[in-house]
């Protein structure tokens, strides 16, 4: 994958993955950002408490359920003042929404990984991005359940989950188009409908198999998930070129 592409996804294209919360920790004086101590500028041990908050917020979330995330609660998770809250963040949901996009950010850099390293063919290509991605959700299952539960909290959140679907509808979009060698300066709108349908539709099964609605071994659920990656791929791919 280009490094243009990599950038819209992570946060230069239409649906970005994690600007907005980076805005959120930009609330602090000019001058303690110049201070210093033990060679730890303030703009880094800003950012050290706020990703210790976010490892709180993950731990909480995962492990007691949205419902137990409070200021009081979260910073004694993290072992930090009230105060070092406030500098980051300003409610409940902008915890979980920059939670949720730095989820966001790891997995697409799973999956980004995956399609440069796989072998240059269609299956390959999709069962090593799906298999990065679902392994990343479920071998720490706290990201599963904020990215995939948690992430419906509230109107804000849900609205902040599609979008983030859309940027990952944007990639698999893009990976097809370079891929396929698909030259139209205005690809067909039926690229973008289908990688959407994928995504979306790969996200209500993760979730119906995390919540044991599915009788599927995990292996399973990547193979069967790749065949549909492909066999609507590919038969897009014969109607366009």
């Amino acid at each position: 994958m280009n490094a243009s592409r990599s950038d819209s996804v992570r946060g230069g294209g239409r649906a970005t993955i994690g600007s907005a919360s980076r805005r959120e920790s930009d609330r602090t004086t000019s001058g303690s950002a110049k201070r210093t101590y033990g060679g730890v500028s303030a703009d880094e041990r800003r950012a050290q408490r706020r990703a210790t908050l976010l490892d709180a917020a993950l731990e909480i979330i995962g492990t007691q359920g949205i419902a137990k995330l409070t200021v009081s609660g979260l910073c004694a998770q993290a072992g930090l003042n009230e105060r070092y809250y406030y500098e980051s963040f300003d409610s409940r949901d902008a915890v979980l929404a920059a939670l949720i996009d730095r989820i966001a950010e790891e997995l697409a850099g799973a999956i980004i990984g995956a399609l440069q390293t796989a072998p240059a063919d269609t299956r390959a290509k999709a069962h090593a991005a799906i298999s990065a991605g679902i392994h990343l959700l479920t071998d720490d299952p706290r990201k599963a359940h904020v990215a995939l539960v948690a992430g419906m909290a509230t109107p804000e959140l849900r609205a902040r989950t599609n979008q983030t679907v859309r940027a990952f509808a944007s990639l698999v979009a893009a990976e097809g188009i370079d891929f396929y060698g698909i030259t139209d300066p205005k690809p067909d709108p039926a690229i973008d409908f289908r990688a959407t349908y994928l995504v979306g539709g790969l996200v209500q099964t993760l979730t119906a198999w995390l919540q044991d609605d599915l009788t599927l071994t995990r292996d399973e659920l990547i193979d069967h998930t790749t065949d549909v990656f492909v066999l609507l791929g590919e038969d897009l791919a014969r109607r366009l070129t």
